[in-house]
């Protein structure tokens, strides 16, 4: 086995049946990302849609692509057709522009809205206040094509693993929380990555996303 398939194989044992390894593989080669795919990797991360779009019409058809980065509302054009869930919907204009793309598409498209739970303010994603204010509405409720499957955010990038599990509690919590009061059909928590993933599934995470830990550093 090669070295990102032998990662791979260290990765998955470490993951409890029913959490979903997302492998990060933006600004990583086709050939890298064919090293995962013949190890059995399915599920794939990037955040860049043209990067996206690129791969996807490359890579076999069979690869399920979920866009994790910041979305941009005028790149959701590239990814509509194809792509199987949005991670980070962060506002309400953002739901309405996918909701948007995805009627021309004929698709109705999965996402994740991203809580913020980080003490960086450079992390984007919703206050938990704020959302509760439109699920309480309805309002992201009436976008008929877009399915709110879960939530996803980012722990604070520091070594205070105690900070890192509070917040990992804090989106648990909320996700719980939401899912009893308005969308009893969610069932993805897409949080924990390289440096923090076991912690994350500890608290609960139903999808972890991992680049580092799979492909090594990142050629920009």
């Amino acid at each position: 086995m090669g070295r990102i398939a032998d990662n791979l194989a260290r990765i998955r044992e470490t993951l409890p049946a029913g959490v979903t390894l997302v492998a990060v593989s933006k600004f990583h080669p086709a050939e890298a990302l064919m090293e995962a795919y013949g190890a059995g990797q399915r599920v794939f991360g990037e955040s860049r849609p043209q990067e996206l779009a690129a791969k996807y019409r490359e890579l076999p058809k069979d690869i399920e692509w979920h866009m994790i980065g910041h979305l941009q509302t005028n790149k959701i054009k590239y990814i509509a057709p194809f792509v199987s869930l949005i991670h980070s919907v962060d506002s309400l204009k953002l739901a309405e522009a996918i909701d948007k793309e995805a009627a021309k598409a004929g698709r109705v498209l999965d996402v994740l809205l991203q809580l913020h739970v980080a003490q960086e303010e450079t992390k984007f994603g919703w206050d938990a206040a704020e959302l509760e204010h439109f699920l309480q509405e309805k309002i992201l409720m009436r976008l008929e094509h877009i399915r709110v499957r879960g939530l996803m955010g980012m722990a604070s990038l520091t070594d205070d693993m105690s900070q890192v599990r509070d917040e990992f509690r804090t989106l648990r919590h909320a996700f719980e929380a939401f899912r009893e009061k308005y969308l009893p059909e969610m069932d993805i928590l897409s949080m924990g990555m390289s440096g923090d993933y076991p912690l994350a599934v500890e608290e609960g995470a139903t999808m972890v996303r991992i680049g580092s830990s799979i492909f090594g550093a990142r050629a920009y």
